[in-house]
C-alpha cells in the first residue's frame, strides 16, 4: 500500500480505537448500572420496544450505504460540484426517510407494541412512554447520516474520537441521574438515551456545517443523481429490510416463546459483542472510503489489495478482543451485572464466534458498493439471511431451547461467506481460491493456534480474579506472536516492524 494512504489509514485506525475504548468500558458500566436500576424484566421491556422501532430502519439503512458510497465516489472523481448536489439531495432524503418512519412508527409500530408483544400490563404505560422517545431517537439518528457519512468520507475520524468523549461524560451523567431521580426509572432512561443522540447529532451537524463547504442544506433536484442515488437503495432496501427483519423478528419470537427475560439476555449479549465487534468495525470504518475512492480513480490493483488485507487484519483486530472474552466471559458477567439472566453466556460466546465468521464481509460489502452493481449482491445476501427466521420458529416449535436460533446463524455465516465471493468474481474479477485459502481458512486457522494456550492455562487457576488476568495476558501474548509469525506476509510484517520502530522512536524521546 502507498506509504501515505497507508497512515492515514493506521491513523484513523488509531483514533477509531480511542473513540471505541471510550464507549466500550463506558457502555458495559452503565448496562450494569441500568440493568440493576431497572431490574430484568424492564430492561428486556426497553430492549424489545426499542427493537419495535428498529424494524422501520431498513427504510434509512438502505440509504446510509448509498449515502456513503456516493459522497467517497465523487470525492475519489475529485467533482466538488457534483459531491454539493450529492449532499443537498441525500440530505433531502433522509428527511423524508425520517418522516415515513415516524408515521409507520405511530401506526403499525404502535400497534403491535399494544397488542401483540408480551410486557406485563403495569409496565405498558412505560413501554409506551420509551417507545415515544425512541421513536424521536432514531428520528434524529436518521437525519444525521449524511453528516456522519461526509465525516467519514473525507476521513476525519478524529471528530469521532472527540465526540465520544462528549457522549462519554454524558452517559456517565445519564447513570448518576437515573440512580438519584425518584421517577419511574424506565421512563426516565428512555428520555435521557434520547437527549444524548440529540445533543452528539447537534455536535456533528455543526462540524460539518464549518468545515465543508459542500455542506449545505438547501433542497437540490437532479432527476439522472436521485435516479442513481435511488436505485442503489432500492437495491439496499432488499438487504436491509432482510436483516432488520430476521434480527428483530428472532428476537420477537424468542418474546413469543419464553418471554422477556431471554430478551434481556440476547439484549445483554449483543451489547458485549457489538462493543467488541467495533473495534473492527472501527478499522473497517477507515479503510472503506479509500476501497470506494480507488475504484473511483481507476486503481484497481490498490482496491484488491486493500480489500484482502484489510477483511485479514478485521479478523485479527476482532479476535485479539474476543478471545479472552470468550473463555472469561462467565467471569465478565459475574462482576460486570449484579444480576445474570439465564443465557447470558452462552449467547454471548456463540454471538462472538458469529461475528467472527461475519467479520470478513465488511470489505466484500464495500466493495461491491463501489461497483454501483450490487442488484444480485443484495438479493443473494438479504434471501439468505431471510432464512434465520423461519428456521428459528420451526426449531422452536419443535421443542429446541433458546440458543437454537445461534447455531442457524452461524451456520447462515458461513454460506454467505461463499456466496458474497462468487458473486464478487463476477463484478470485480476477485480471486476466490485465494480469500478462501489464504484469507478465510487461514485467518481461522490461525485464531485456532492462538486459542490453545490460553483454553490450557483457564484450568489451571482455580482462583478466579488470578485466572482471569492469567488468561487475558496470554491470549493477548499468544495472539500477538502467532498472528505475526504465521498470519502476516514478508510486507506486512515489515510495516507492522516500521510502525513500531516509530511508536518507540516518539516514546524515546518523550
Amino acid at each position: 500500500m502507498p506509504d501515505e494512504r497507508s497512515r492515514r489509514i493506521a491513523k484513523n485506525t488509531a483514533m477509531l480505537y480511542v473513540r471505541m475504548i471510550f464507549i466500550m468500558f463506558v457502555s458495559l458500566y452503565t448496562s450494569r448500572v441500568v440493568l440493576s436500576t431497572l431490574g430484568v424484566s424492564d430492561y428486556g421491556v426497553y430492549n424489545v420496544v426499542g427493537g419495535v422501532v428498529y424494524m422501520f430502519s431498513f427504510l434509512n439503512a438502505a440509504m446510509t450505504n448509498g449515502t456513503q458510497r456516493f459522497l467517497s465516489y465523487e470525492l475519489g472523481r475529485g467533482d466538488i460540484s457534483q459531491l454539493r448536489k450529492m449532499f443537498s439531495i441525500t440530505l433531502s432524503i433522509h428527511i423524508f426517510i425520517g418522516l415515513v418512519i415516524v408515521i409507520l412508527a405511530e401506526t403499525i409500530g404502535l400497534w403491535f407494541l399494544n397488542t401483540q408483544l408480551n410486557i406485563p400490563a403495569e409496565r405498558m404505560m412505560a413501554a409506551n412512554w420509551v417507545y415515544q422517545f425512541s421513536i424521536l431517537s432514531f428520528l434524529i439518528s436518521v437525519i444525521q447520516v449524511p453528516y456522519n457519512s461526509l465525516i467519514i468520507a473525507h476521513e476525519r475520524m478524529n471528530v469521532y474520537a472527540y465526540v465520544s468523549i462528549i457522549e462519554v461524560i454524558l452517559r456517565l451523567l445519564v447513570v448518576f441521574i437515573l440512580t438519584q431521580i425518584d421517577y419511574d426509572k424506565l421512563t426516565l432512561y428512555g428520555f435521557l438515551y434520547f437527549s444524548v443522540t440529540l445533543i452528539a447529532a447537534v455536535i456533528y451537524a455543526v462540524y460539518c456545517k464549518i468545515k465543508f463547504s459542500e455542506c449545505t442544506s438547501h433542497f437540490v433536484y437532479d432527476h439522472l443523481l436521485f435516479k442513481r442515488l435511488l436505485s442503489f437503495a432500492g437495491w439496499n432496501l432488499y438487504g436491509n429490510v432482510t436483516c432488520v427483519v430476521a434480527a428483530q423478528g428472532v428476537n420477537l419470537i424468542l418474546n413469543i416463546f419464553f418471554g422477556p427475560v431471554i430478551n434481556a439476555a440476547r439484549g445483554i449479549a449483543y451489547q458485549i459483542s457489538s462493543s467488541i465487534y467495533g473495534f473492527a468495525n472501527n478499522f473497517q470504518m477507515a479503510v472503506n472510503p479509500q476501497i470506494i475512492k480507488s475504484y473511483a480513480a481507476g486503481e484497481n490493483e490498490y482496491m484488491m489489495n486493500l480489500i484482502f488485507r484489510s477483511a485479514k487484519f478485521s479478523f485479527y483486530l476482532l479476535f485479539i478482543i474476543a478471545l479472552p472474552i470468550f473463555i472469561e466471559v462467565d467471569f465478565i458477567l459475574k462482576i460486570w451485572l449484579k444480576v445474570v439472566p439465564e443465557y447470558t453466556s452462552l449467547f454471548c460466546r456463540l454471538i462472538i464466534i458469529s461475528g467472527l465468521l461475519d467479520v470478513f464481509s465488511g470489505p466484500l460489502q464495500t466493495a461491491a458498493n463501489a461497483t454501483g452493481k450490487i442488484k444480485l449482491y443484495q438479493f443473494t445476501e438479504g434471501t439468505i439471511i431471510l432464512l434465520l427466521m423461519p428456521l428459528s420458529y420451526l426449531l422452536y416449535k419443535l421443542g429446541f431451547a433458546p440458543q437454537a436460533t445461534f447455531y442457524v446463524g452461524i451456520l447462515i455465516s458461513i454460506a454467505l461467506q461463499f456466496a458474497r465471493l462468487m458473486i464478487l468474481r463476477g463484478l470485480i474479477h476477485v480471486d476466490m481460491k485465494h480469500f478462501v485459502m489464504d484469507i478465510f481458512f487461514k485467518s481461522l486457522f490461525v485464531g485456532f493456534l492462538a486459542s490453545l494456550i490460553p483454553f490450557m492455562i483457564k484450568d489451571l487457576y482455580v482462583n478466579e480474579v488470578i485466572r482471569f488476568f492469567v488468561v487475558c495476558f496470554f491470549s493477548v501474548v499468544s495472539s500477538f506472536t502467532v498472528i505475526y509469525f504465521l498470519g502476516l506476509n514478508r510486507s506486512e510484517k515489515i510495516f507492522v516492524k516500521e510502525k513500531m520502530s516509530q511508536i518507540y522512536t516518539k516514546l524515546e524521546r518523550k
